[in-house]
């Protein structure tokens, strides 16, 4: 047990320094625990797609090592309020806390030594979200199906396609993936090839990624001299184009990324809405560890024992996760602008901070 035994600088220095020696520990725990739940409910929606497709352990890890940014990102902040809840918990248990007050050391002081680790752990958020985390995202995306489903990434949804090669004219009103399993697979909807011996056209075909060809599914063909002929085959022709990808989805984007598409965006679309969401997310994330020194560290200078700590533990992240898992579709429908949904819950959690603050004073 810490003693005090000096007046009220010494006591606040040294006890800072020991709060922080009981706070370091925990908080490492508290990430190896985050990590493996999190772990857990990721092999658990893996391991069946891993024994359907005989992947390999080394597949497997490398699959695991796109994911770690993401994992660890959350790991690294919600580990703040799990260590500083358990040990002021502690120290109220031994009734530390009642005699640092006593040597006349104000509470909420102790929480000022937190600023700077929590600084730390802010910059290792925002770099890793808006860089690490979305390129591990693509490349787990793209290693999912060229190298556990052996089939090509799927080719995305195009309207009004039209390409030229080697003499022939392709064009379909719409190109888009099956979605039924099949491998290399996209459905054509609306489909003309007009070739130097006539022009075939068909309701719908299948371009095939792999083999690159398009096959109709029947249809007519106009031979030059105008006669028309009903398919009794499906017509298959060479074709090695590749569809230009449309932008990668916000988790899958760098921040540089994110900001050029949303200069692209009309301000008046739900896409624009979520795209300007993730990038002020992106900003706003890096300061939870800092609203969580403030919020869970009040509020653990406020509990009596460790019992209430657990509970307080499990309590606080869960209100913070119903505010940050809410707060995107609210900025989607247009409830509030992408700024403030994305600032929604580290400003609830600041004020209630605050608020605990004040009674500590």
């Amino acid at each position: 047990m810490f003693r005090c035994c000096a007046g009220p600088p010494l006591i606040g220095s040294r006890f800072s320094r020991y709060v922080l020696r009981e706070v370091g520990p925990l908080y490492l725990g508290g990430v190896l625990l985050f990590f493996f739940l999190q772990m857990t409910d990721y092999l658990s929606g893996t391991v069946g797609a891993f024994l359907s497709y005989h992947t390999g352990v080394l597949k497997a890890l490398t699959l695991l090592s796109y994911q770690l940014p993401n994992i660890l990102n959350r790991c690294l902040v919600l580990a703040v309020p799990f260590s500083l809840l358990l040990a002021f918990g502690r120290l109220a248990k031994d009734s530390e806390l009642k005699a640092a007050a006593s040597g006349g050391l104000r509470p909420v002081t102790l929480l000022w030594p937190m600023l700077l680790p929590a600084l730390l752990v802010g910059a290792a958020v925002y770099g890793n979200a808006g860089y690490l985390t979305p390129s591990g995202n693509a490349k787990y995306f793209r290693y999912f199906y060229t190298d556990i489903y052996n089939m090509a990434v799927p080719t995305p949804t195009t309207e009004n396609y039209a390409h030229a090669e080697n003499g022939n004219f392709f064009t379909a009103g719409r190109i888009e993936n099956l979605g039924n399993g099949s491998r290399n697979v996209s459905g054509l909807t609306g489909v003309v090839v007009q070739t130097p011996d006539g022009t075939y056209s068909a309701g719908s075909g299948r371009w095939d990624t792999a083999a690159k060809t398009w096959t109709l599914a029947g249809g007519y063909k106009v031979a030059p001299d105008g006669t028309i002929t009903l398919l009794k085959t499906q017509p298959t022709f060479p074709q090695h184009d590749v569809v230009s990808r449309p932008p990668p989805p916000a988790d899958q984007s760098t921040t540089p990324q994110l900001r050029a598409q949303l200069a692209g965006q009309s301000a008046a679309t739900e896409t624009y809405r979520r795209t300007a969401y993730e990038l002020a997310r992106r900003s706003a994330d890096p300061f939870t560890p800092l609203v969580f020194v403030l919020a869970a560290g009040a509020l653990g200078l406020i509990l009596t024992n460790r019992a209430w700590a657990v509970g307080a533990v499990i309590l606080f992240l869960v209100a913070f996760y119903a505010l940050w898992s809410t707060a995107p579709q609210l900025a989607a429908v247009g409830a509030l602008s992408p700024l403030v949904a994305a600032w929604l819950p580290n400003g609830i959690f600041a004020a209630f901070g605050l608020l605990l603050a004040w009674r500590l004073r």
